[in-house]
């Protein structure tokens, strides 16, 4: 049996250390907004087949030519290109249309977001990520409400997994602020359902172990609260191992061979899941014994 909760305090370093990390480069770099957040236009192209559609270097280089810059061209598809860039007019729009009329290019889908609409995403974004965090403490303070006659009340299962969620979506926003300064990565509204889709994960992760500490607790008379979250894990530890590691397999095949418009959300989901992993074993129960140490003072 491994004595995970023998080394809880150097996993608590490390990811104290992450965090700080992380908070640094938001605090320094933020994030890099995308269209769905600060506003602008996006226009799909569809050419008739792959050799008459232009590289994305051709693409960007004839967009400098009517004065459109800041753009992001992404492939969508074989024939497609997608193209993220400020608001433009619909002067503009045609005279992006004209650019290619001698290959035969086509308009799949135009759209545009103003800043206003921009905004109020970005607040419900913000807005969802709380919402769903406060729903699940409220859950899992409910689901665990007979174990407030043991070592620690319900609500400290419930806030011990919260602040393990907190560790991996700050995590996640660090490593995104880092790509964002160095490789201009934007995130939109994918990333913000990836995040959610991390929360799910890691939490149904965690409410795996604290169920089996839940069991645990029965032979409490024979063991102490420290004996029963080890052996908790070291019981749940296969399981979650198996189930990231097959999750993330599908992930990185979905990364490599997938389209290039879904690559940062994979991305952020293959990472996401990583850290969930890693703090549902070694974040999350430990901090129980911390809560306990700390209502007993």
């Amino acid at each position: 049996m491994y004595r995970i909760i023998d080394t809880s305090k150097y996993w608590a370093t490390i990811s104290f250390v992450s965090a700080l990390v992380s908070v640094v480069f938001l605090a320094v770099w933020g994030l890099k907004l995308g269209i769905d957040f600060t506003g602008g236009s996006s226009i799909q192209l569809h050419f008739p087949d792959t050799a008459s559609r232009p590289s994305i270097d051709e693409m960007s280089a004839a967009l400098s030519t009517v004065n459109i810059t800041d753009e992001r061209i992404q492939t969508a598809g074989d024939t497609d290109l997608l193209i993220k860039l400020p608001y433009i007019n619909n002067d503009q729009r045609e005279q992006i249309l004209q650019l290619f009329t001698d290959k035969g290019v086509t308009e799949q889908s135009f759209s545009t977001i103003g800043p206003t609409l921009g905004a109020e995403l970005k607040h419900k974004a913000v807005t969802a990520l709380l919402l769903v965090l406060l729903a699940i403490v409220a859950y899992i303070s409910y689901a665990f409400r007979k174990v407030s006659q043991g070592p620690v009340p319900s609500w400290v299962f419930g806030l011990s997994a919260i602040i393990a969620l907190a560790h991996d979506i700050l995590l996640v926003l660090g490593v995104f602020s880092l790509l964002g300064h160095f490789f201009d990565v934007q995130i939109d509204s994918l990333f913000v359902t990836a995040l959610l889709t991390i929360l799910g994960f890691s939490v149904h992760d965690t409410i795996v172990v604290y169920d089996r500490i839940r069991e645990g607790l029965k032979d409490r008379a024979t063991k102490t609260f420290r004996e029963i979250i080890n052996s908790s894990i070291n019981t749940t530890l296969a399981r979650s191992l198996n189930t990231s590691l097959a999750t993330l397999l599908v992930l990185l095949v979905l990364y490599l061979f997938g389209g290039e418009s879904i690559h940062h959300f994979v991305f952020t989901l293959l990472i996401g899941i990583i850290f969930g992993t890693y703090s549902s074993i070694f974040i999350a129960s430990p901090l129980l014994l911390v809560g306990q140490k700390i209502l007993k003072k």
